[in-house]
């Protein structure tokens, strides 16, 4: 069974392939995706072979597959993030800076980014915690974030020592300001939305556990929303 077609149990948090299930199976069929580096990549792995979707690398590709088998990779064939992928039938190539004509063209439907932080009103912070050790490194997320049409973040909701990553106001250094319009996290499926935070899925918690958790406060969405 095509992972994209099992919808994972709300009694438990999700793992990031879990995670990654759940926004392909988001993801409308034909549009054109851009896959950010780290975790968003694994988006790949779980769309269907009939959805028309079309994948788009920052460094020059579309209609890229999933990740390359150990038996057929290719070295000159990688993501933006140097991961061995496949291809798709139609597959093409190009210099990266008309990948990034797209990119800022508005050529793409979504973007799938990850973050250090998300604020609540969509603000996005994914290339620097600011920390005196850490590398910025930007690559081409603001061309993403503000080019694509949605941006979907893919992340988990608290970090390791139990802070919240979706919070008021971003404190890290901003990639791009009220880009972001859903969230897809371990435990919760949110929508950013011009009246506050939807919860629009919970996994493992409960809507008003996960408020007091985040300190912030959360719409419930309407029922069966995961069911559109």
């Amino acid at each position: 069974m095509n992972p994209s077609k099992t919808r994972p149990g709300a009694d438990r948090p999700l793992d990031k392939h879990a995670i990654a299930a759940l926004i392909a199976r988001d993801i409308p069929q034909g549009a054109f995706v851009n896959l950010g580096i780290g975790q968003p990549t694994l988006v790949a792995d779980h769309l269907p072979d009939d959805s028309g979707i079309v994948l788009h690398t920052e460094n020059g590709m579309l209609h890229m597959g999933p990740a390359a088998p150990d038996d057929a990779i290719d070295p000159d064939l990688t993501n933006a993030g140097k991961i061995p992928v496949t291809e798709r039938p139609g597959a093409a190539y190009f210099h990266h800076a008309d990948s990034f004509a797209m990119m800022r063209g508005g050529h793409l439907d979504i973007c799938v980014l990850g973050a250090f932080q998300v604020s609540a009103a969509g603000d996005l912070a994914n290339w620097h915690t600011g920390a005196p050790d850490a590398i910025p490194a930007v690559g081409g997320a603001m061309d993403l974030a503000i080019g694509a049409k949605k941006v979907f973040v893919m992340m988990t909701l608290f970090t390791k020592t139990g802070a919240p990553k979706l919070v008021p106001r971003c404190t890290y250094p901003l990639t791009g300001l009220g880009c972001v319009h859903r969230v897809y996290s371990d435990l919760a499926v949110l929508d950013i939305t011009p009246d506050g935070v939807m919860v629009r899925e919970t996994f493992g918690t409960g809507v008003d556990e996960l408020a007091d958790r985040l300190d912030l406060p959360l719409i419930p969405g309407p029922p069966n929303t995961a069911d559109r």
